[in-house]
């Protein structure tokens, strides 16, 4: 059985070892969310970094490279990616205006719309 002692010891020994589990986590994974759009390279949020002007609604922007991840924090604003150059493609995916994930396929093209 534990006494008050031990059960403390326990709960700051498990609060610590999640704190280190996170941390490497955190240094591994996603960059700190952010205000704005972020498009990646790479997944997770790595890679060459494009950084969306969410002002900039309905223009379409053909990428350099494909986003392969995104990253959206903003209370107005949406980012629908495309599979194609100039907002072509068969599977337009919309972000919503709180959102951090791989895409399920390559983006050659994004548009910001309202949410």
């Amino acid at each position: 059985m534990f006494t008050p002692k031990a059960s403390a010891v326990a709960a700051a020994l498990v609060a610590a070892v999640i704190g280190l589990g996170a941390g490497s986590a955190q240094a591994a994974g996603w960059p700190p969310l952010q205000p704005g759009a972020h498009l990646y390279s790479g997944s997770g949020g790595s890679g060459a970094v494009t950084v969306v002007d969410l002002d900039d609604f309905g223009t379409c922007h053909t990428l350099s490279a494909p986003a392969r991840s995104v990253q959206v924090a903003s209370g107005a604003a949406s980012v629908v990616l495309y599979t194609g150059a100039g907002c072509t493609g068969d599977h337009p995916w919309a972000t919503g205006s709180l959102a951090q994930f791989d895409l399920p396929w390559p983006a050659l093209s994004y548009r910001v719309v309202p949410v």
